[in-house]
Order: C-alpha cells, then structure tokens, then sequence
C-alpha cells in the first residue's frame, strides 16, 4: 500500500493529505516561462521541483493518470520591448527563447510535461473568460480597456491573506483615469499598430497577463483541478488574480484546490540582480565558465537545487555545485549500474520521503544509506526517479562524439546552419549578430572552436 502524499498548500497554510479530485486522472498546472530572455537559476528552481512532484505522482497514481500542464507565455510587454531593442519579430524573439528554454530544461532531467500550451494559442478561451466576468458583473470595459472589478468579490486576497486594505496601501501605482478601483486590474488592453493584437469585442488589442494562466488551465485542466504551482514570488498579484478570475467566471469556490510555492534563490549569499553581477542563466551554468570557472553537467544543477527543502530559501553557491558532483561521483563509483534490473522497485525510504512534502533533503540522506549499504538496485534506482542517474565521467572527447553521433539529421543540419550564418556575421563585422548566434548554439550545448585559417568547428558538451 501506497503511503498518502502530504502537501503543504499555501491556501491553507497548513501541510494537509493529498485527495485528488479524481484519482483517475490528477491534474496539475504550474506557471511557465516568459520567452523574452534565457531563463535564469531561478527559474530553475520551480522546473526541478514540480518535475519532481510530477514524477511521484505518476509513480502513485499511473503515468497514464497524471496531466501535468505547464505553460508558454509568448505575449507580453517585455517580449514586445526585447523585440524591437533587438530588430526582430516577436515570433522570431519567442521561437528562439523558447528552444533555449526546451533545451535547458531537458539538461536539467526533467520529465516533458503532458501539455505545453502557448498564451497566442488561446486568445479565444481568454475573449470566453472576459465576456463571461463582464456578463457576471465581475469586469467592466473602458477606454478600449478590460478590468476585473476587484472589489465583486469579497474573498479577494484569500491566498496571499492581504486585506483590500492592506493592498491598497503598499499600491504604488498611479491609479489610470479609466479604472473604477486602484486594485483592479487588467484583463485586456488595446494594442498600437506596432504591437501584437488580436480582434476581440472591445477592438483590436492584446490579453493581460494574468487571465493567460486561467485560460490555459480551464483549457487543458477544467474549471477546478488539484494543483497549482509557481515560485513564491508569484503568490501576489499573479496567482491571486488567476483565483479571482477562474472563481468569478465559472462560479467555484476554488481554482485548484492545492497551492504549492518554492522558495526563493539567492547567489552566494545575496539577492540574484544584474546589477550585482551575480545574475546567472541556465545556460551560462550549463555551457559556459561564468559560475565557478567551469560549465556544470545539469544533473550537478538538478542535484544541488534538491539538497534544500523546496519551500525554503536557497543559496546557490559554487560550492554547493562541487559537493553535489562529488556526491553523484561517488555514487557512480560505488555501484555497478550495468548489472542492475529494470524492474527494481523505488526503494520504500525513498517515496516516503518524497510522501512527507517532497523532502528531498531527506530523500538525498536516503540515496547516502543506500550507497554506504551497497545495494546497487536500490541506488540506481533511486537516483533515476531522482532524475541524477546520467553523470557524464567520460573525457570531453568522447562525450562530444557520442553525443554527435546520438543527434537527428534535422538537429546537424540547424547547427551546421547557424555557423554558416555566424560565419556570414563575422564575414559583414556584424558582432552583435555573431554573438547571438554564439550563446544561442551554446545553449544548445555546442562548444565553437575558430580556426585560424577561418573554418570554425564544433562539439557537444553536456
């Protein structure tokens, strides 16, 4: 027998047992990227942890009785401002950024999710939601504006527990002519000739931020579903209007009935910020020497984001990464992983922990006993539900070739493309072109080597 799954739901705030809505199919929606930029460390954070909630789910309950959405935003103001600073179509910005993020992610070990929904993709399901908030009294339109009527609903501030008051108060907003409210807020806005829109009854215009989430999920998940996930740092405004959005339009009581929030990352010590220096992306981790002098295999990143508790704050250290290789290291060496049977169960120890609000401090002390104890089939296995399983100890040579010789044909030829147009970049002195081009292929993992005679060549590197 299964042991019941204990979540601490922010809604509550109280660690209460799991109960899906229908344990035929448990559902599970969590707040993807922006595709404006390459996602940063942070980001990180909520990807690692709800793959690997995702992954007990599926253990507990069937991969066929999971649904796992984790959406795209590809509409937004910082989309539309890095696409003109940058001279490009916001297609071609979101279509780029969203193949480093698919390509960081699955570095990092975690699972596909089920559905990958993209914001454009459900213009129609937002225009659905905003007509019905407006026929239930719940939003107004104005100057060819859409806002939700924040005051309609007495629960507003429910799973922040903020007070209209209190909200009201630590505002720091100028309050536009056309609001009824200082706390309403956007559900649609009008869009100039150079910004992406679309026709809608209040004319051409584009969809708050918010009401993309609602949308998407009531799309892919229904009206209520089980759980709603995102870093800590999305509880206010983004999840509370998502509540308010999805409870007014469909009349529930709830959105989703378990509210799950990571904890906040700092670099060694301090805030994450550009202007500290210390703002560091997936990829530079990955592909480049920015963090500790060196580029870290993603299973070393995936280990080290693990060793803390997810609710709790992190400090992403160098050192941190150099105790999380040798830990995947040493249990490499240890166990002869070519002899073990596939069909070894998840060791008892190890879905416990994960039971008692993914505690996977303590499922990490678990994979140590394993280890000390020598049972090589508990060990691996353990480690591949963890995700850690594939450490690379081979020399950089043999990587590269066996992981040239694992590529598509179509993905050999999108690199040998992007070269030849780095090359053109180099040839018409375009740096900046030639560049992008760069930390785009080394986001894809391909290291570029320029050769004096001018040929450039490549290898792949984890």
């Amino acid at each position: 027998m299964s042991p019941t799954l204990k979540i601490y739901n922010t809604l509550t705030r109280t660690k209460e047992a799991f109960t899906p809505l229908d344990p035929a199919q448990v559902r599970m929606y969590v707040c993807g990227p922006t595709v404006y930029d390459y996602a940063h460390i942070g980001n990180a954070r909520p990807l690692i942890v709800f793959d690997v909630l995702y992954r007990l789910l599926r253990h507990l309950y069937g991969v066929a009785h999971v649904k796992y959405v984790r959406n795209i935003t590809d509409v937004d103001d910082k989309i539309n401002a890095r696409a003109a600073e940058r001279g490009i179509t916001i297609r071609e910005l979101t279509e780029e950024t969203n193949r480093v993020f698919q390509n960081d992610v699955q570095a990092l070990g975690c699972l596909a999710p089920d559905v990958q929904p993209r914001a454009t993709e459900h213009i129609a399901q937002m225009i659905a939601i905003i007509e019905r908030l407006i026929a239930s009294g719940h939003a107004y339109a104005a100057d060819g504006h859409v806002l939700f009527d924040v005051p309609s609903m007495p629960a507003y501030g429910q799973l922040s527990r903020r007070s209209l008051e209190d909200m009201r108060a630590g505002a720091r907003v100028d309050v536009a002519p056309y609001k009824r409210g200082d706390m309403d807020f956007v559900l649609w806005k009008p869009s100039a000739a150079n910004e992406p829109g679309w026709e809608s009854p209040w004319g051409r215009g584009r969809p708050g931020w918010h009401i993309e989430c609602s949308a998407m999920s009531w799309e892919h998940l229904g009206e209520t579903f089980d759980i709603h996930g995102g870093g800590i740092d999305l509880v206010f405004p983004h999840h509370e209007n998502e509540i308010a959005q999805s409870c007014c339009a469909f009349d529930q009581r709830v959105m989703a009935n378990y509210w799950m929030h990571n904890g906040f990352l700092q670099v060694e010590g301090e805030k994450m910020s550009k202007s500290l220096g210390n703002f560091v992306t997936i990829h530079e981790l990955l592909c480049t020497d920015k963090f500790g002098g060196r580029s870290w295999p993603g299973e070393v990143l995936r280990l080290a984001m693990l060793r803390t508790h997810y609710r709790q704050p992190i400090d992403w250290t160098v050192k941190a990464l150099e105790e999380a290789e040798a830990n995947l290291l040493a249990w490499h060496d240890h166990a002869d992983f070519d002899s073990v049977d596939e069909s070894e169960e998840l060791p008892a120890s190890i879905v416990n922990a994960l039971c008692e609000d993914l505690n996977t401090a303590e499922v990490i002390s678990q994979i140590h006993a394993l280890n000390k104890s020598g049972q090589a089939r508990a060990l691996k296995k353990a480690l591949q539900f963890l995700g850690v399983l594939n450490i690379e100890k081979f020399s950089r040579a043999a990587r590269a070739s066996d992981l040239q010789h694992d590529l598509s044909a179509e993905t050999k030829t999108q690199i040998e493309t992007l070269i030849a147009d780095r090359l053109a970049a180099r040839a018409a002195k375009n740096w900046a072109e030639s560049d992008r081009i760069r930390d785009e292929l080394a986001a894809m993992g391909v290291v570029l080597k320029d050769n004096k005679d001018g040929a450039t060549t490549w290898e792949l590197k984890r």
